[in-house]
């Protein structure tokens, strides 16, 4: 599905993104690309559409060489048949959400079909200013979807979102990735995002994969960095002897944990129902993080 040989710069404190995979895309599934900030996700979408010429680099998606810096090919962004959603969507503002898909495509059998998939129909003459961040998300993502790309990336498309609306937008693209089965990178730092919704993991490191497995696989591991997030809604806290028991809702599934007296006196005595967190995980220890 694809071959790709990149070095490039991520910035002067963390060095060089050299990356080197031949077919590790399978076709059809959604693939989680992790990392510290600064590891190189973003770098990497961007040179695979086209965004940024890499210093050195060769490209193949399937059949087609997109870029060879050392034949000098480096296929124009339009030319390559892919999807991009930004972290700020970067819709046009002066287009109503039909003229934003209409200007990637003039299929109106396919704008209508996305219309219609992503709820989007009653509001096909709204203008971005007048849209919520979650209407504004899945217009973004109709646009992406109306090329009918061979990939499909997106870069953090839903941490701009509240939990809730987080949480309903991940069930809407498990539902688009079954429709579409596209190929999809998608960048993200949030666990239960990626468990949900990705197939395979790539975990990048100062630009260096450091880790390349199936999601299941990865899950079973005990090497977890503590960078990666769960976001979580605080259902109750019950105090049993001289340990606090705090349990929490992330995604649809509840789970429960204990600190003790000292701890949660001296860090979490504030905490009530209702209260967002973040739980980091490392080697499954889960830590609460107060946001």
């Amino acid at each position: 599905m694809l071959q790709i040989h990149i070095k490039h710069p991520i910035n002067t404190a963390k060095g060089l993104l050299d990356l080197e995979f031949k077919s590790f895309l399978e076709k059809g599934a959604v693939h989680a690309i992790f990392g510290e900030s600064g590891a190189g996700k973003t770098t990497l979408l961007k040179i695979i559409a086209g965004l940024i010429t890499p210093h050195f680099g060769y490209l193949k998606v399937e059949n087609e060489v997109w870029i060879d810096t050392t034949k000098k090919i480096n296929l124009a962004p339009q030319k390559r048949r892919i999807g991009f959603v930004f972290q700020d969507y970067a819709l046009f503002p002066n287009m109503n959400i039909r003229s934003q898909l209409s200007y990637v495509t003039k299929n109106v059998k396919r704008i209508d079909e996305l219309l219609e998939l992503m709820g989007l129909r009653e509001l096909e003459k709204a203008f971005p200013r007048e849209l919520s961040g979650g209407q504004a998300q899945r217009v973004a993502l109709a646009r992406a979807l109306a090329r009918e790309p061979q990939l499909l990336l997106l870069d953090e498309p839903l941490s701009a979102l509240d939990f809730k609306m987080r949480s309903f937008l991940q069930d809407e693209l498990e539902k688009i990735f079954k429709h579409f089965k596209i190929t999809t990178l998608l960048v993200s730092h949030d666990l239960s995002e990626i468990y949900k919704l990705s197939s395979r993991i790539i975990e990048l490191q100062n630009g260096i994969v450091v880790k390349n497995s199936l999601t299941k696989d990865f899950f079973h591991s005990n090497n977890l960095s503590a960078k990666l997030c769960l976001n979580a809604t605080v259902l109750e806290i019950q105090k049993n002897d001289i340990i606090f028991i705090i349990t929490l809702m992330v995604g649809k599934e509840m789970i429960k944990i204990t600190v003790s007296e000292n701890e949660f006196e001296e860090k979490y005595k504030t905490l009530k129902s209702g209260d967002t967190l973040i739980i980091a995980i490392k080697a499954f220890n889960p830590m609460i993080v107060t946001i």
